[in-house]
């Protein structure tokens, strides 16, 4: 009988005596203070707040000099305010926030510009009215802080918006520095009520439009959100805006790098398995070295270093399921997704592609780039442990209304798997479909969802946090789901109304050839479904041991 093989998030947090007591004398100490929700770059440097800060100026610095409109999309919470805000200080010239960083002497700090920060983190957009209100309360925000008299004939927000710059860079005799934050968030916001969110959408183009006919007195533009929306329906006429959110020169402008996590969080990283840190928070690709969310590293180590789903928790990802249910997307599909530009940059009000959104929001992520004969294309990629349990514990829910019963027996499943119990591996899913209330739920689904079998299981699977990858690719195909454990990997094809298609069609190209290697044992697993009974009725494998 083998070891049992259990995820991380069902073991406990494992820290030697030595380094358990060495953690708990440093917490109490005069260590640094992790910077939880703290979004203005004058905190995160002050002395007297003692916070930890990761030094992000070079990379902003070159941002900075090289050149004059940009647009960035990164997840939510993962340190776009931040980076507006050091900017902010950065084009103020406020050098003695600066002191010791990177890009102290590297500046010029004679030049000061005058700052226009707008954000639309905050308010409400949910009527016309309402959208007005909180804009022109931005609008004047800026007015009073730089000292700018009102016109009468500023009715409305875009003359205000482009009173505002022009005043602005008369009265420092510089030019302006706009920095807008959350800038699709009034549209985000109503995704699910088309009507709203376009007419947010269409408020928000004449506002951004304003941007373009002011040139000469614009110095830079930064524009961050969390969509990246089709420039044609958002930033018309801004087509000199430089979207670098796949830029490898800025991939680690924003969340932390593995080294800058050992550099800066060394004290609290004492005991902590690197290796496992990496594999549940890591993983986020712009082409550059992979990045961790930041919310994740603080709240990782604020809570007593527990594996848990942070940065999940603080959404409210519904609205996907709201897009699967108009898109029907087979599920093993979105790991190993291969995309082009033209998907990627296809978001837009009316046309909302759930590959292309859920690459924006961060449930998934690029695995690797290649050229192509039109273009280049993207392979996409769950980013880690914590999204791949989260996301697809919604999925699971969806599939099969079902989540709290499932979570029970996910320690059972694990023994199963360690231990090659293939009958009761045959018996798990079996009960996993015969809980299903197909008569009133599932039916609705199945009708219009080519692949929902093949889904449950993969959902299933993967909200266990298993090492696993749907379509595999192989010399000879593709693999419908390849399960790996230390010491042996399952391979699993899935077919409906084909009874001993799955496995032939296994052994026919030699799919397991690719894993089989001494000490490790593969198992065969051919599944069929009926389509009447609404359940396994096939289940063969075949065991070719290690060498």
């Amino acid at each position: 009988m083998s070891g049992i093989f259990l995820p991380p998030y069902l073991t406990t947090v494992t820290i030697d005596s030595f380094h358990k007591i060495r953690y708990l004398k440093n917490m109490s100490s005069d260590l640094k203070k992790l910077p939880i929700g703290i979004q203005t770059f004058s905190e995160l440097v002050d002395p007297a707040e003692n916070n930890i800060y990761v030094d992000k100026t070079e990379v902003i610095g070159t941002l900075a000099k090289s050149g004059k409109y940009y647009f960035l999309s990164r997840p939510r919470r993962f340190g776009k305010s931040v980076l507006l805000s050091t900017l902010a200080e950065l084009f103020a010239a406020n050098r003695p926030l600066f002191r010791g960083l990177f890009i102290e002497d590297k500046w010029d700090w004679e030049t000061r510009h005058p700052v226009i920060q707008i954000s639309f983190g905050s308010g409400t957009y949910d009527t016309g009215l309402h959208f007005e209100r909180q804009l022109t309360r931005v609008m004047w925000d800026n007015r009073e802080r730089l000292g700018l008299e009102p016109d009468a004939g500023e009715t409305d927000n875009i003359t205000l918006f482009h009173n505002l710059i022009k005043k602005a860079s008369r009265k420092y005799q510089q030019k302006v520095v706009i920095l807008i934050d959350e800038y699709d968030k009034p549209v985000l916001d109503h995704i699910t009520d088309r009507e709203v969110a376009r007419r947010n959408r269409d408020k928000l183009k004449g506002f951004y439009s304003t941007i373009k006919d002011l040139d000469e007195y614009i110095r830079f533009v930064m524009i961050t959100g969390v969509s990246k929306f089709a420039k044609m329906n958002l930033f018309s006429g801004l087509n000199n805006l430089e979207d670098i959110t796949i830029d490898e020169r800025y991939a680690t402008i924003c969340g932390y790098t593995h080294a800058e996590v050992e550099e800066n969080f060394g004290d609290y990283l004492a005991g902590v398995d690197t290796e496992k840190l990496k594999e549940w928070y890591n993983g986020y690709n712009y082409f550059g070295e992979p990045v961790y969310n930041p919310f994740d590293i603080l709240l990782f180590f604020s809570k007593n270093r527990e594996y848990r789903p942070y940065w999940w928790s603080t959404g409210n990802p519904s609205f996907l399921i709201d897009l699967l249910k108009e898109q029907r997307r087979y599920l093993p599909e979105l790991e190993n997704y291969i995309a082009d530009d033209i998907i990627l940059d296809s978001f837009d009000v009316d046309h909302i592609d759930l590959v292309a959104l859920l690459w924006q929001t961060g449930y998934l992520t690029f695995k690797s780039k290649q050229a192509a004969i039109d273009g280049i294309e993207y392979h996409l990629k769950v980013p880690n442990k914590e999204i791949q349990i989260s996301l697809n514990n919604l999925f699971i829910q969806y599939l099969t209304s079902q989540s709290r019963e499932l979570r029970s027996h996910k320690r059972e499943f694990y023994r199963i798997l360690a231990d090659a119990d293939l009958p009761a591996f045959r018996q798990s899913l079996t009960s996993l479909f015969a809980g299903i209330p197909y008569q009133n739920y599932a039916n609705q689904i199945i009708e219009k969802y080519e692949g929902y079998y093949a889904s449950v299981i993969y959902a299933y699977l993967a909200s266990l946090g298993l090492p696993f990858i749907a379509e595999d690719v192989t010399s000879k195909g593709r693999v419908d789901l390849t399960i790996q454990l230390p010491d042996k990997v399952y391979i699993i094809e899935f077919k409906v109304d084909q009874p001993g298609k799955a496995l032939e069609q296994i052994k026919a190209r030699k799919y397991h050839e690719k894993y089989q290697a001494p000490g490790r044992t593969v198992y065969l697993v051919g599944i069929s479904f009926d389509s009447r009974e609404k359940n396994i009725t096939d289940f063969e494998w075949e065991v070719i041991p290690g060498n």
